[in-house]
C-alpha cells in the first residue's frame, strides 16, 4: 500500500497522506485533486477501493472535429489500430454542427475514467474558441496528445505536419512553373494550420522576390463548397495557379475552375494538401502535399503510452516533414495574350 500512495502521489504531484484520505473517502480534499487521484489509479493500473470502483475499461478517446475531410477516418484507423494492439479500446466521439460539443465529450471521457485522450484537430487549433475544458485535462493530468497545431496557451504534448513547410514547398514548385500571381485557398483565419501555412507560403513568395498579396488570399471553411467559392474569387482576381489548405479544398478549386470554363492545369494549376485517400484518382489526379500519417500515428502512441506509463511528461510539438507529391493538377503558367 505505502508504495501505491507514494507512486500515486509522485504521479499527482501532492503528499501521501491527500491520496490516502481520498482512497478512504475523508473530507478536506478538493473535488479536483480528488478526481486526479482517482484518474492516477486507474491510467497507472491500481484498483479503485471497492466503494470508489466503478466500471472502468481501458479506453482512450478518440476525438475527431469531423468525418467529412477524409483524412481525420484515415487518422483515426491507423491510431485505433495501434491502440487496440496495444490493449486500449478506443472510443470515438465525432462532433457535428448542433452537436455534442467536445467540452461535453471531455466530460462524458472523465465520466467513463479514461486512460487517455486524443484530439485529431480541434478548438485547441482555433484562436478566441473555448479552451476552458483542456484545463480540466490538465487539472486531473490525463494523459492526452493532439494532433495539429494548437494556439499559444493550450500546452499538450502535440503531433503535427510543418504547415509551413507545405506552403513553401507547394509555393516554390508553382514558381518553378512561371507562376507569379499564386492565390492561398485556407481555412479559418484564426486556426493555427492556416496561420503557419500562411506564413510559410509569405516567407517563400519574399525569398523569391515575388511578395504575397493579400487580395490573393482567401480564408473559409474546409469544404469542396467552400473551396469552389473562394477559388472562384481567387481566379477572378487574377491567380493562375492555387495553394489550398486541404484537399477538399483543392477539389472545390477544380470545381470552379470548371464552372468558369477554364482548364486544369492548362489555365489554373492546384495544389491541395494531405493527400488523403483517392486523390491519385481524381481528374486530373490532384498534386498535393502529403502528410506522413503513419509516422505521425505512432508518434501519437508513443507519447499517449509514455505519459500513461508515467515514463514522460506532456511534452513539446513534434514537426514532421510534408512530401510534395507531384500529379496533373499542376502545369506552367498560362501564356498570356
Amino acid at each position: 500500500m505505502s508504495k501505491r500512495l507514494a507512486e500515486v502521489a509522485a504521479k499527482v504531484g501532492v503528499s501521501e497522506a491527500t491520496v490516502s484520505r481520498v482512497l478512504n473517502g475523508k473530507p478536506g480534499v478538493s473535488n479536483a485533486t480528488r478526481e486526479a487521484v482517482l484518474t492516477a489509479l486507474d491510467i497507472m493500473g491500481y484498483e479503485r477501493p471497492t466503494k470508489l470502483r466503478g466500471e472502468r475499461a481501458r479506453l482512450v478517446g478518440l476525438v475527431l472535429p469531423e468525418l467529412q475531410n477524409p483524412i481525420f477516418p484515415a487518422l483515426a484507423d491507423i491510431i485505433g489500430g495501434a491502440l487496440a494492439q496495444n490493449g486500449y479500446t478506443p472510443l470515438l466521439c465525432t462532433q457535428n454542427a448542433g452537436g455534442i460539443t467536445e467540452s461535453d465529450y471531455v466530460d462524458l471521457l472523465l465520466a467513463q475514467q479514461v486512460s487517455g485522450v486524443i484530439f485529431l484537430g480541434g478548438s485547441y487549433t482555433e484562436g478566441g474558441a473555448p479552451h476552458e475544458h483542456y484545463e480540466r485535462l490538465r487539472r486531473v493530468k490525463l494523459p492526452t496528445v493532439l494532433v495539429s497545431a494548437p494556439v499559444a496557451g493550450v500546452e499538450f504534448a502535440t503531433v503535427s505536419t510543418d504547415d509551413a513547410s507545405a506552403a513553401e514547398q507547394a509555393v516554390q514548385h508553382l514558381h518553378q512553373l512561371g507562376h507569379r500571381k499564386i492565390g492561398l485557398l485556407l481555412g479559418p483565419a484564426a486556426h493555427q494550420p492556416s496561420v503557419r501555412k500562411r506564413e510559410g507560403a509569405r516567407r517563400a513568395l519574399a525569398g523569391l522576390g515575388s511578395p504575397l498579396d493579400d487580395r490573393l488570399v482567401v480564408n473559409g471553411l474546409y469544404s469542396i463548397e467552400s473551396g469552389q467559392a473562394g477559388a472562384s474569387r481567387l481566379i477572378n482576381a487574377g491567380a493562375t495557379a492555387l495553394v489550398c489548405a486541404s484537399d477538399p479544398l483543392a477539389l472545390g478549386a477544380i470545381r470552379a475552375a470548371r464552372r468558369l470554363d477554364l482548364a486544369v492545369p492548362r489555365d489554373v494549376s492546384v495544389v491541395g494538401f494531405d493527400d488523403s485517400a483517392l486523390m491519385s484518382f481524381t481528374e486530373p489526379p490532384l498534386t498535393t502535399v502529403r502528410q506522413p500519417i503513419d509516422a505521425m500515428g505512432r508518434a501519437v502512441i508513443d507519447l499517449l503510452l509514455g505519459q500513461i506509463h508515467g515514463t514522460d511528461a506532456p511534452g513539446d510539438e513534434l514537426l514532421f516533414e510534408p512530401e510534395l507529391v507531384l500529379r496533373g493538377s499542376t502545369g506552367p503558367a498560362p501564356v498570356a495574350d
